[in-house]
């Protein structure tokens, strides 16, 4: 099947809101008629604008080429862009939202649901679990300091069918007048105060929720290797399904982590493609394999990172953390490897400003997901989203333009 990509519509989505997010998204059309959706990771934080400006370096790379090519596409962006071999979050956001859009157009074309094109379903249903509680669990963030406010937020996820959970312990201090905790406070060895701090409200979570529901501990890379320590060894015995993030990824830390430590570390969100992945595979020092679709390269950078990772029986849950679009795609590739083991829903796709970007709001019920059945993604921007964005950027393929 012969198309042509004819044009693509770049966007920085407008969230009416005071919310720290700025999602960056594409619309590439074709000439038969078939359009696709895209997402670039990089929405909080401080990189959205590299995103954007990076999709407007690569999209008219891909004008004119056949949307069905995509690993053709993906190895052009790879290779012919100089920096592109030496990946960083907003170069592979940037791919990533590309070759998201080429994977919808794919299944629209074929009129199949992307987990047919990826080899057909292993499961019906995703375990679920409810991410970042210390952010509170509702439609209004609610920080958690103290173990009992840590223990209500879990409660509440409990209560509506999730049997696992995540929370930064560590991130917030002990009251309202020192909110955020700096990564300097989280750092070398910590005082006996904040470490008596951070296993207290485990523990209260724990307590709370039993000992039938699985605690995720989640860190945001703000530790170091000495307090990841001190932390795990402290928290151990709460049973703790793996800590996530425990330090800057670095495969000699990330290896003395391992050797120290009885739980399973899971990371990946701030590692890009499968030559950055490698070393951690093969040394064992992920358990859990934490890929982005919309910043490791896309969909077929990530399905490459869960195979590999299969190979050394490694378990994969995606990190899920942008828009509903995201989180459709991320059901597809997950339902679709044997090396599954639990999807994050994060609480901020329970805000409005988020569920409203796409035309589908898909939440799990009693804890788990099931995937969409429509053709492509299953989803797509909304057009709340399309006609109010804070920018927007039109590319329309030139056939007497030279082409390099």
């Amino acid at each position: 099947m012969t198309m042509k990509i004819t044009k693509v519509e770049l966007y920085m989505f407008n969230c009416h809101t005071q919310a720290p997010a700025k999602h960056v998204g594409i619309r590439m059309f074709t000439d038969e008629g078939i359009y696709g959706d895209g997402e670039a990771s990089l929405a909080y934080g401080n990189g959205a604008e590299g995103a954007y400006g990076m999709l407007e370096a690569l999209i008219p790379l891909v004008l004119g080429m056949n949307p069905m090519a995509n690993e053709v596409i993906w190895d052009k962006l790879h290779k012919d862009t100089f920096w592109g071999q030496s990946p960083g979050p907003g170069f592979f956001s940037a791919m990533s939202a590309i070759d998201i859009a080429l994977w919808d157009i794919r299944g629209k074309a074929y009129n199949v649901p992307l987990y047919e094109l990826l080899g057909g379903k292993f499961r019906d249903e995703l375990r679920t679990y409810a991410s970042q509680l210390q952010l509170g669990w509702g439609e209004e963030y609610d920080m958690a300091f103290t173990p009992e406010q840590y223990a209500a937020q879990a409660k509440k996820a409990v209560a509506e069918g999730y049997d696992a959970i995540k929370a930064d312990f560590s991130c917030f201090g002990f009251d309202m007048k020192h909110p955020k905790l700096s990564h300097l406070d989280r750092s070398g060895l910590l005082s006996p105060k904040l470490l008596r701090a951070i296993e207290e409200r485990v523990a209260a979570v724990r307590e709370a929720v039993g000992e039938d529901v699985d605690i995720i501990m989640e860190n945001h890379s703000e530790l170091d290797a000495l307090s990841a320590v001190q932390i795990g060894e402290a928290c151990e015995k709460y049973n703790i399904f793996f800590f996530e993030e425990p330090n800057t990824p670095s495969p000699k830390t990330a290896k003395w982590i391992s050797d120290h430590m009885n739980i399973p570390i899971a990371n990946g969100e701030r590692i890009f493609s499968r030559w950055q992945y490698l070393p951690y595979f093969e040394d064992m020092t992920i358990q859990v394999v934490q890929p982005d679709l919309t910043s490791c390269g896309g969909l077929t950078e990530g399905k490459k990172i869960c195979d590999m990772a299969h190979a050394y029986d490694i378990a994969v849950q995606l990190h899920v953390c942008g828009t509903p679009l995201s989180t459709a795609l991320s059901l597809h590739l997950e339902s679709s490897i044997p090396n599954f083991v639990i999807h994050e829903h994060h609480v901020n796709n329970l805000h409005d400003y988020v569920r409203d970007l796409c035309i589908y709001d898909y939440q799990p019920v009693n804890g788990k997901y099931t995937v969409p059945d429509l053709p492509g993604i299953g989803n797509e921007w909304s057009e709340k989203a399309l006609s109010d964005p804070l920018r927007k950027r039109v590319f329309e393929f030139d056939p007497k333009a030279v082409r390099r």
